[in-house]
């Protein structure tokens, strides 16, 4: 389930760095994404350690 909440966590951090940084640019959004990505994994594998464990 950790594996599960990390990858809806790095899919919804990812799109939201991307829609954010698109704004500014292309280079701009993949930059984001890649942000958006790893908070979206520590967060996402944090709820699941706070709440399955």
């Amino acid at each position: 389930m950790s594996k599960l909440l990390a990858f809806i966590g790095a899919f919804v951090g990812g799109w939201l760095g991307w829609w954010l940084g698109a704004l500014i640019g292309m280079m701009t959004a993949f930059m984001v994404s890649i942000v958006g990505t790893a908070v979206g994994v520590y967060f996402g594998r944090r709820i699941a350690r706070q709440y399955l464990e």
